[in-house]
């Protein structure tokens, strides 16, 4: 089969037919993840683990950079605990999944899977806190919670899934929104310099935030098919939970008071990101920084003399330049075959290299990204393909920059939003008036919802183009994973 023909890859949906089934194929054929018995409960596979930890890796190094250390709480939180703090627990309560025996004993209290941990972290915070000498706590684990979902897909919405969670404390008000926004600041370069994904970066409304923040934060990217995703999240806590837990410590001023609490996390669910932003019918498109393997290498009639040879030189020539390569010289399947299975994993760049290359002292190289393909001399290859991973990458964050400009526009009434999410669905811009009645209209009539009041403000009118009354926020609009 040609490797130009477009419909090649006969097991993938194409997107525009049905996006929601192209991207269950595309993640099932790239053997990302499998159905395990438990419903919305997901495998991993070690090719969608390998993307996870990628990501755990940058921004790991970057929680230690501005000193930040793991640690790790307990699975099991007391019913008691949970109610500690009342908005928090009223807005979990229907995703909580209850552990109610022990063996055969019947528990004295209900024991709750983490859906998050902040009431089990403050409790220990309790413990731990004498003095404004140890602050801040600049702690953070990772781990998997729960969150017993009604509808479930791999990734972006699944009853457990792998995270990281911030948990800090802090003296003043001012130190805690600092952390707040720096960790906002992580996330958005992660988003961009590592997935590859351009984000719009705000504050949440009351409606939307956390349950029991004070001020929630967000990152909001826009998938291929017009829908937002909540890419990662940064609460300002306030005094909400350290009054609650009644976590105080010791002043300059020798009087006791709460600290300040911040909490943040980023998800599995960013791998959906990456399969929706940057995927096309032929399946993913990694980008070089993230992807487990970076160059895969294609021998061509390998059992001729020195192919096999000159494919392993050239495969330890990229390896010493830290470039993350590999050869598949299996015998049981053609070059072919192995084009397409490679693409379908969205393998940056694939080097194929046979005979007659080798003779020519060239190889012959194919983007991923752009499918473009070129003749290059081995001489060099290896700065070669540095630059090109490079390349690739800023182009891929350029272009999906592009997808999203071109999806984002102002809308002046509700009627006109209306019209624009059916026939082209994106990031809407509008005044918004603030209040809770307003958006919940906004959600009844057409299903989408406030993502962000975006830091960078444009004044586009003076009144609310949902409801006509005095406009306070401009606001990013969209329907949303």
């Amino acid at each position: 089969m040609g490797n130009n023909d477009k419909n090649f890859v006969k097991e993938i949906t194409p997107m525009e037919v049905d996006f929601p089934k192209w991207y269950t194929d595309v993640i099932k054929k790239t053997d990302l993840v499998d159905y395990s018995p438990v419903k919305g409960f997901m495998v991993i596979k070690p090719y969608g683990y390998a993307l996870w930890e990628n990501i755990q890796s940058y921004l790991d190094t970057r929680f230690k950079e501005t000193g930040h250390k793991n640690c790790y709480f307990p699975l099991l939180i007391p019913e008691s605990l949970l109610e500690k703090e009342k908005e928090h627990v009223e807005g979990f309560a229907p995703e909580v999944a209850w552990v109610t025996h022990g063996g055969k004993e019947k528990l004295a209290e209900r024991l709750c899977v983490r859906p998050t941990s902040e009431t089990i972290i403050c409790e220990m915070y309790k413990k731990w806190l004498n003095s404004y000498r140890e602050l801040p706590y600049l702690y953070n684990q990772w781990c998997s919670v729960v969150r017993w979902e009604q509808s479930t897909r791999p990734f972006l919405r699944t009853s457990e899934f792998l995270w990281q969670e911030g948990h800090t404390l802090h003296e003043t008000a001012e130190e805690a929104q600092e952390e707040t926004l720096k960790m906002l600041d992580i996330y958005r370069d992660m988003a961009e310099n590592l997935l590859a994904i351009p984000v719009v970066i705000g504050r949440k409304s009351e409606k939307e935030k956390f349950a029991g923040a004070e001020a929630t934060y967000t990152m909001e990217a826009l998938m291929h098919d017009g829908k937002a995703l909540q890419a990662g999240t940064s609460h300002n806590l306030g005094q909400h939970f350290t009054n609650a837990f009644d976590i105080t410590f010791l002043g300059r001023d020798n009087k006791m008071h709460n600290p300040y609490h911040t909490s943040w996390g980023v998800s599995t669910r960013l791998i959906g990101g990456v399969i929706m932003v940057h995927g096309d019918n032929r399946g993913l498109v990694l980008p070089p920084m993230l992807a487990p393997t970076q160059v895969i290498i294609i021998p061509i009639q390998q059992k001729k003399a020195g192919v096999l040879d000159k494919a392993y030189d050239l495969k330890k020539e990229l390896m010493d330049l830290g470039i993350r390569v590999d050869i598949d010289d299996n015998v049981n399947y053609s070059p072919g075959w192995k084009f397409n299975e490679y693409e379908m994993k969205g393998v940056p760049v694939r080097i194929e290299l046979g005979p007659r290359d080798i003779k020519n002292n060239v190889c012959m190289i194919a983007r991923r990204d752009t499918l473009e393909k070129e003749s290059m001399s081995l001489d060099g290859i290896g700065n070669h393909i540095e630059g090109l991973l490079k390349q690739i990458q800023r182009d891929m964050l350029d272009k999906a920059r592009a997808h999203r400009d071109q999806n984002t526009y102002s809308i002046s009434s509700l009627e006109e939003f209306k019209a624009k999410m059916d026939e082209k669905p994106g990031f809407a811009k509008a005044m918004w008036c603030g209040h809770k009645e307003c958006e919940e209209n906004i959600k009844a009539e057409t299903g989408a919802t406030i993502r962000c009041m975006p830091f960078e403000q444009d004044k586009i009118s003076d009144t609310c183009h949902f409801c006509g009354k005095e406009a306070k926020h401009m606001v990013y609009v969209a329907r949303a994973y």
